[in-house]
């Protein structure tokens, strides 16, 4: 038994904004943008938040997978700028869908998220425990986000995903997981500063900053190893995965990536330059793309890879159905 996907929804804000409006609050152009990053223009909310796009983005993976909110086991939402520490965001969608009869919670894996989820629901299916699940990844980076920061500013943006899991005898394949808290400092954004009434400080809630080059460097290694062991593990070619889903952090990532497995660019498929990097909502934002396109069909064979801060790294062999 497994997990496979039988709907996908996704949401994201109105607003867009394109880097020509970034250029006018900071230091940058379109042509310094685009040339390293491949992003064009991203989403930003100004008054829906992060559980909020994942109700939205829920709501619709259930309608287009034909299933009911009381028929949900458990619900898992990944993301890296919750609106509460406490309660969860995933409660808060769980109540607001009227899902009772699911168990809900939120995970930490930054952009490696989704498939974090993924992974531990095909998990409760394997051992018989749960029989259909809810997956989400949403974001509002943008609260997070030093807007004088143009390392960072530039790269992220807003928006949720999520897809309905149901037990299976086809779907996920094989999945891989992992961590190194070792490089935790070069991708981190602290929740508040260690300011109370003995300090005579008052906490401040903190912001992203990331090492780029070391970011770049660990994903250009890491993709490439994690699609090779699914390959070989599951002895298969190259020739076999009809797509590559991965975490849309940067067009030059994906396009090295790409070059060290020796893959064409077709076999990748981006929306980098729409949303920006929008962290744990950027596989489902992608899968949604490819479903719209018709560009998914029953038998492909499929690998989606994240990673993020932490580090954290996650990749899923998939058999679409």
């Amino acid at each position: 038994m497994t997990a496979r996907i039988t709907g996908i929804g996704t949401y994201v804000p109105d607003k867009i904004v394109t880097n020509d409006e970034l250029a006018k609050i900071m230091e940058t152009s379109d042509e310094w943008i685009v040339s390293r990053t491949g992003i064009h223009e991203r989403r930003i909310s100004i008054t829906e938040g992060t559980r909020e796009l994942a109700l939205k983005a829920a709501r619709n993976a259930l309608a287009a997978a034909k299933t009911e909110p009381e028929e949900l086991d458990i619900i898992i939402l990944g993301t890296s700028s919750p609106d509460y520490h406490y309660p969860s965001d995933a409660c808060y969608v769980q109540g607001e869908l009227g899902a009772g009869n699911a168990a809900a919670f939120d995970i930490s894996a930054a952009c490696s998220g989704f498939i974090f989820a993924m992974n531990i629901v095909r998990g409760f299916f394997e051992a018989g425990i749960y029989k259909t699940g809810l997956i989400i990844g949403a974001e509002t980076l943008s609260k997070v986000t030093n807007w004088s920061d143009r390392s960072t500013s530039v790269l992220f943006g807003d928006g949720a995903g999520a897809a309905v899991l149901k037990a299976g005898e086809t779907g996920i394949i094989d999945m891989i997981m992992g961590s190194d808290g070792t490089m935790g400092d070069v991708l981190k954004c602290p929740s508040r500063t260690m300011g109370n009434f003995l300090t005579g400080e008052k906490p401040e809630a903190g912001f992203m900053t990331m090492d780029g080059q070391a970011v770049f460097k660990f994903a250009v290694k890491k993709i490439p190893e994690t699609i090779e062991l699914l390959l070989e593990r599951n002895h298969l070619a190259k020739e076999d995965i009809t797509y590559y889903v991965l975490h849309q952090a940067n067009e030059r990532i994906i396009e090295a990536a790409a070059r060290r497995i020796r893959e064409p660019m077709e076999k990748f498929p981006m929306t980098i330059g729409e949303y920006g990097n929008t962290s744990t909502a950027s596989i489902p934002l992608l899968l949604s793309h490819m479903e719209r396109q018709g560009m998914l069909k029953p038998g492909q064979k499929i690998i989606m890879s994240g990673f993020g801060a932490g580090m954290t790294w996650g990749a899923a062999l998939v058999q679409w159905v």
